[in-house]
Order: C-alpha cells, then sequence, then structure tokens
C-alpha cells in the first residue's frame, strides 16, 4: 500500500486488500451510519438550545457598562464572578472567552503537533514501519484539519476577544452571550473531528486528507472512506464554522456599534482593522464551506449525486477551494496585525505607513476571493482561466509586500529592543518572505505544473501557518503575558524557546522545499531511498521544533503559577517613546482601582493607536521608578 495520494485507485482496484484488517471486515451498514449521523445531529441541536435558552447566566462586567451588549437590555451584572469550574462553564465576559479560547486553541496545537511528531519519526526512514500506512493517512487528515480549525482560528479568537473590547474602549463585546455560545461549540466540533481516534466501534479516523477530495470522500466501493468516522469529521468541521460565523458577526457588530467616543476610524488601531477584515472574509467564506460539506453529507448518506458523478471532483475543488484560499488570509491577516501591532512597541516609533498597512489589508481582504483556481491549475482548466487566475495571485502578493516594506522601514534606524515578542516579530518578517515568495513562484502556471503535489508546496504553507501564524501567536503571548497574568515571564526561556522554533523552522521547511525541487510527491507513508537524508533532517528540524515547544511549555505554565509579579501599568515601557496604548491603560486602572477584573468607572481614555494623533501628555510622569524584574528586557 502507498501513501494518499492514490488511495481511491488503489481501492477501487484492490477492495478486498484494501479493508483496514482489525478496524472491520466489511464496510458498514448504511442504516447504522443514517442512524449514528441522525443521534448526532440530534444531540448537537439539542446542546445549542439549552444555551439559548439559560436566562441566568452570571456574567462580569465593568461597573460602568450594563454588560456592553447592543439592543439587550436584559444584562446580568455582578460584582464578583463566582468561583472555581462554574465562573468557566457560564461566564460571558470577553477576557474570560479570550482565555478560554487561547486554552483550547494551544491544546490542539499541543494535539496537533503530537501528530506530526509521529509522521516525521515515521519518515526518518524509507523502510520505517513505527505506524501503518492506513494511520499514516489518518494522521495527516487530522493534522490539517486540527492545525487550521482548531489551532489557528481560535488562538487568533482568544486575542481578538480579550483585546478588542479594550483597545475600542468598549464594556464587553455587542453580543456576550453569543460570544460564549460560539466558544462552546468548539469542545464538539473538536470531539467529532478526533473521534475516530477513540475506541468507538466501527468508527475509525478520517483519511481523506485536509481537503476532502472527492470521489475519495464521498466513500464510494468498500473503501475505508465509507466508515462513520469521516461524517463524524465533517460535521465536526461544520460545528467549528459555526461558531467562526457567529463570532465573525459579533466582531463586526462591536467595532461599528461599540467604539468609544474617542475611537474613529482614522484612529482604529491595526489589530481591529484586520479582525474586522478577517470577520468580513468568514462572513462570506464559511458558509460556502457548510453549503460543500452539507452536500458532501448527502451524498455520502442518502444517495443524492453532487459530486458522485462526472465533473464531480472539479465541482468540489471549486466549492472548496473558493473558501479555502480566503482561509489562509482569514488565519494570516490578525497575525499580521499582531506584527504591525508589536513591533514598533520596540522599534522605538510608530509603525511606518500606518494607512498604507490599513489598505494593503483590505486589498487582501477584497483579491482573497479571485484567486482559488491556481488550487487547480493541473485539473484541466480552460488556458484563458488559468491565466486570470495567475493575474491576480500574482497581484495579490503586491499588498503583501507593502506591509513588509512597511514593517522594515519601521525597525529602519529605531530604537530596537531585541525582547522575546520582538525576537518573534522578526522571525515572522523573516519567515513570511520566504512563504510568500514560495507562493508567488507556485502562481506561475509553468512552475506550479512541476512542483504540484510536491513537498515544495508543503513546505510554502508551513512557512506561513508555523512560521508566521504561529511566531505571531507567540510574540502575542509574550507581549500581553502581564496582562492577562499579571506576572513576567522568565525570559531567558523565552528566548530559547525563540531560537529553536526559529532554527526548527528553517531546518524542517526549508528541506520540504529542496525534497520537492527533488521531486518527491506529498501525502506519502513511503519513498525512494534518494530522498532519505533530506528526510531526515526535516525530522531533525521538527524534533528541534519539539523540544524548543516543551519549554514553552514549562515557561508559559511556571511562569502563570510563579513568575514575578507586574506592579505597574506599563511593563514594555512605552511611555517613553508615546507609545502607550489603551489596554495597558486599562491594566494599570485595574491595579490602581484593585478591582478584580476590569475597571471603575469610566474615566476619559486616551486612545492612542497606531492610526491616531500622538498625545504627548502622556505623563511621561509616571512611574518610572517601576519594579523590578518586570521590565524590558535588555
Amino acid at each position: 500500500m502507498f501513501g494518499y495520494v492514490h488511495l481511491h485507485d488503489i481501492a477501487s482496484r484492490y477492495p478486498e486488500s484494501f479493508i483496514m484488517p482489525g478496524f472491520f471486515g466489511s464496510h458498514m451498514e448504511v442504516n447504522g451510519q443514517l442512524v449514528l449521523t441522525a443521534l448526532m445531529g440530534v444531540f448537537l441541536i439539542g446542546v445549542t438550545a439549552w444555551l439559548a435558552r439559560i436566562e441566568n447566566w452570571r456574567s462580569y462586567t465593568p461597573i460602568a457598562g450594563g454588560g456592553g451588549s447592543y439592543e439587550q437590555s436584559d444584562s446580568y451584572v455582578s460584582d464578583e464572578k463566582p468561583a472555581g469550574l462554574i465562573r468557566w462553564l457560564t461566564t460571558v465576559d470577553h477576557k474570560d472567552i479570550g482565555l478560554l479560547y487561547g486554552a483550547f486553541g494551544l491544546t490542539a496545537f499541543a494535539v496537533g503537533g503530537l501528530m506530526v511528531v509521529l509522521m516525521r519519526i515515521e519518515l526518518a526512514d524509507p523502510g520505517m514501519t513505527v505506524i501503518s500506512n492506513t494511520f499514516y493517512n489518518s494522521l495527516l487528515t487530522s493534522h490539517g484539519i486540527t492545525m487550521l480549525f482548531l489551532f489557528a482560528t481560535p488562538i487568533i479568537a482568544a486575542f481578538s476577544n480579550y483585546l478588542i473590547p479594550l483597545l475600542i474602549g468598549a464594556d464587553d463585546m455587542a453580543f456576550p452571550r453569543i460570544n460564549a455560545i460560539a466558544f462552546w461549540l468548539l469542545p464538539p466540533a473538536a470531539l467529532l473531528i478526533w473521534a475516530g481516534f477513540f475506541p468507538i466501534p466501527e468508527v475509525i479516523p478520517a483519511q481523506t486528507g485536509w481537503t476532502m477530495y472527492t470521489p475519495l470522500s464521498v466513500g464510494e466501493g468498500m473503501g475505508n472512506q465509507a466508515n462513520a468516522g469521516v461524517d463524524l469529521m465533517l460535521l465536526g468541521l461544520h460545528l467549528s464554522g459555526v461558531s467562526a460565523t457567529m463570532g465573525s458577526i459579533n466582531f463586526i457588530a462591536t467595532i461599528f456599534t461599540e467604539r468609544g467616543k474617542n475611537v474613529s476610524w482614522a484612529n482604529l488601531d491595526i489589530f481591529s482593522w484586520t479582525i474586522l477584515t478577517q470577520s468580513g472574509l468568514i462572513l462570506f467564506a464559511f458558509p460556502l464551506l457548510g453549503s460543500a460539506i452539507m452536500m458532501l453529507l448527502f451524498d455520502r448518506n442518502f444517495g443524492t449525486s453532487f459530486f458522485a458523478g462526472e465533473g464531480g471532483a472539479i465541482l468540489w475543488q471549486h466549492l472548496f477551494w473558493f473558501f479555502g484560499h480566503p482561509e489562509v488570509y482569514i488565519i494570516v491577516l490578525p497575525p499580521m496585525g499582531i506584527i504591525s501591532y508589536i513591533l514598533p512597541r520596540f522599534s522605538g516609533r510608530r509603525l511606518f505607513g500606518f494607512k498604507f498597512v490599513v489598505y494593503s489589508t483590505l486589498a487582501i481582504g477584497v483579491l482573497s476571493f479571485g484567486v482559488w483556481a491556481h488550487h487547480m491549475f493541473a485539473t484541466g482548466l480552460d488556458p484563458r482561466l488559468r491565466a486570470s487566475f495567475m493575474a491576480v495571485s500574482l497581484a495579490i502578493a503586491v499588498p503583501s509586500a507593502v506591509k513588509t516594506f512597511n514593517w522594515i522601514t519601521t525597525m529602519w534606524n529605531g530604537n530596537i529592543r531585541l525582547t522575546t515578542p520582538m525576537l518573534f516579530s522578526v522571525g515572522f518578517v523573516a519567515n513570511f518572505i520566504l512563504g510568500g515568495v514560495t507562493g508567488v513562484f507556485l502562481a506561475s502556471i509553468p512552475v506550479d505544473l512541476v512542483l504540484h503535489a510536491t513537498y515544495y508546496v508543503v513546505g510554502h504553507f508551513h512557512y506561513i501557518v508555523m512560521g508566521a501564524i504561529a511566531f505571531a501567536g507567540f510574540a502575542g503571548i509574550y507581549y500581553w503575558f502581564p496582562l492577562y497574568t499579571g506576572r513576567m515571564y522568565q525570559r531567558t526561556l523565552g528566548k530559547m524557546h525563540f531560537w529553536l522554533s526559529m532554527i526548527g523552522t528553517n531546518i524542517t521547511f526549508f528541506a520540504m522545499i529542496l525534497l520537492g525541487y527533488g521531486g518527491m510527491p506529498r501525502r506519502y507513508a513511503t519513498y525512494l531511498p534518494q530522498f532519505a537524508t533530506l528526510h531526515q533532517i526535516t525530522t531533525l528540524g521538527a524534533l528541534i521544533l519539539l523540544a524548543g515547544q516543551i519549554i514553552f511549555v514549562w515557561n508559559f505554565a511556571q511562569s502563570w503559577l510563579e513568575g514575578p509579579k507586574v506592579e505597574d501599568g506599563d511593563p514594555w515601557d512605552l511611555h517613553d517613546n508615546g507609545l502607550y496604548t489603551a489596554e495597558w491603560e486599562w491594566y494599570d486602572q485595574k491595579l490602581t482601582t484593585a478591582i478584580a477584573d476590569g475597571g471603575d468607572e469610566e474615566t476619559e481614555e486616551k486612545v492612542l493607536t497606531d492610526g491616531g494623533d500622538v498625545n504627548s501628555d502622556a505623563d511621561a510622569d509616571s512611574d518610572n521608578d517601576s519594579t523590578v524584574d518586570t521590565h524590558s528586557e535588555e
């Protein structure tokens, strides 16, 4: 048995040898599959209805506001949060929900990371048999879906939920209860996606790849794609899409209707701009994915033929990639916003060309819906269509280049402080350049026809997902660590985490690019011996990455529990350069008033953002006697 690419061909030619012994001896009964799918649907509807009917959820909101909800008069306000587990199960406070998203996203990152470590160990030698080929295909499928839908999107939601209301001067999200429901849809979604790995009779992990290409995913014939694990995975994906769509509507409503008096469109911060653009992309892209998934479920369970007949495979690719390429920008635009926000803080100057960064963000949002077919150059598209998609794919590189130019120019002649957040920000820029340039080559039709479905594509994509998105996430985690923990992390361990991640990322994914140039096809569990050396280098890089993440987990947990307390509202000395921003002002008020979670009566906030006028009465005053060991790293 060979790798994923030809699973469907193998299944159709040799159905009797394709069935996984030990799991089940014959294909699953259609009736049993229908019953399981129906029961899971009823269960999810029941959970959603129960959550929606709860009328007395206790919330904790700033004393000045009634929950910050838009057109919700029945806000429940308490002076103290309930203790223990009840607090986390019933909270509608945007900061708590942000922390829940963060915990969920980091957990998914750990699960997806362990999956890929197993795969890389298997690939360390051409004849390695640590895991079976079918289990390799299962890990391949779940790793991709986990990292994209259960890590990248939720970790962004963690930052946006916690920070957006603070940055725009709102009491809370526009719809706090909907915000809570959007999060609580994610844990059952994860359980459904991972259901095949649990010891459930006659349910095995999906082996369709994260793209779920038809006709393989339709489950025709006697192959193992007919099992209920694929249906559960599809339902979980659909549920995660519903969660993301609810969240996007909430962010759009919040940014439009809940901004403070001092926050106009002209001085809205760059991170909020990227979240607003991302929310618009989600609103248009995810419902299409949901529709395609429902059509696929109908094909699998009710005998319809949306994707089963002639042209069905091409139809699925069109529908999937119309969502799939905007999804790349859905998960990369907010990290760009985080970097655009953090990098000036440690460069000692404001973001260069702020308006152009905003315009380039909006341009990416529009252009992202016109590039999907560059994933389909090898499918026999009309040459005129291919040329138009090539042109738009090359054009979308321009706004990304604008951002990169502005980041580099911001650092140019700046007063650079190489703190851990800054190191990850610089690492982001470097990795993003490599990931972006390799993507431009794939947008060229002749090059793509040669490199399509090789490891080159894997290397390019992972430079963006791990080298850029994850690096921006780490930059944000370290930068705002004092904000949400009240403590400072161990700075030496933070820098060790960066260097191991940077070295591991470039060893792993540059070796993949070389493998692609050598002609190594992607998604294969076994390979020819001439690729062994580069595969071993890739595995070494993955183990270095793993070591870095272990250090991160230790530093994160230990510092949260026992790190030095931050006792002033300017732990990064931002006042010195006039770069003090609204979230730190909130944190300073929190420290000053000693209120558990959210400030006191409304004060006149000076919202200083990268887009507004510098208010130089920033009181260079304050606490420059500050706390030792809590200020910025040297």
